[in-house]
């Protein structure tokens, strides 16, 4: 797992800049209804999608939380007194205080269902009736692109999928969250080349292959193997689902009638 107060410095740059954060916003805004009046970003990272967010909307009003200190001093300096520092599983905010919720690239890092569960949990508690919840699903996926580099790493131990699509719908209609969309949006600038794969194995982008292990040096080696080391290969494809707080209240049990 990467540190992510480490990250920050370098976060934006190496995952798509500017353009893959303008895809982002644009992507999690047409799953908001018009009507929002205010908007929280969970796990706003750097604020850089966040700033776009607030920007893009007259009359929207955007918070931004995030629970790296290093993350979040960059997101204040884009949005000054719009972000604070908060675990997700434990927002500070009241209940109901949202129009709409969105957690972009965050179920995936998470540890497993129960912190999932969790997320969830707070993001539908801080919802109004009527809200929208916004989140990434089946991350990992997205990178899968087809190409030479996905070959290789086809044969690394698998990993679990905290953000499995019909596990985050199960816990979202557990909270009284509805289906309500879809939408993609390219990561702009994040297709992978053999040699920044590599770099990223060996700072611990890939849980189940630990840096400095034999068994990640045996995928160095073979993605070192691979052709033009330099080439990125096509970008990957995030996927967004939203969901809808119900007006009445009630919850979807598992077992219920």
């Amino acid at each position: 797992m990467l540190d992510y107060d480490e990250e920050a410095e370098r976060y934006d740059v190496l995952r798509g800049g500017e353009p893959r954060a303008a895809a982002a916003a644009e992507a999690v805004l047409s799953l908001v209804p018009a009507s929002a009046r205010e908007l929280l970003d969970v796990a706003c990272g750097t604020g850089i999608v966040t700033r776009r967010l607030a920007a893009a909307r007259a009359g929207l009003r955007v918070t931004g939380a995030d629970l790296s200190e290093a993350m979040t001093r960059m997101a204040v300096a884009r949005l000054p007194g719009a972000v604070v520092r908060a675990d997700s599983r434990r927002l500070p905010f009241g209940d109901a205080r949202f129009d709409a919720v969105a957690s972009v690239w965050l179920l995936h890092l998470l540890p497993g269902p129960e912190a999932v569960r969790a997320v969830v949990a707070e993001c539908a508690r801080v919802l109004r009736p009527g809200g929208v919840y916004v989140t990434t699903v089946h991350k990992g996926a997205s990178h899968n692109v087809g190409s030479d580099i996905d070959a290789v790493l086809a044969a690394r131990p698998r990993s679990p999928v905290p953000d499995d699509p019909d596990a985050v719908d199960a816990c979202a209609a557990a909270h009284g969250l509805l289906p309500a969309g879809e939408a993609r949006f390219r990561g702009h600038g994040q297709g992978r080349s053999p040699r920044r794969t590599i770099a990223d194995l060996r700072r611990g982008w890939f849980v189940t292959l630990p840096p400095g292990e034999p068994v990640a040096e045996e995928f160095a080696a073979r993605l070192a193997a691979l052709p033009d080391q330099d080439r990125p290969r096509p970008d990957p494809v995030f996927r967004l689902r939203a969901y809808r707080k119900r007006k009445d209240g009630n919850l979807e049990r598992p077992g219920g009638d």
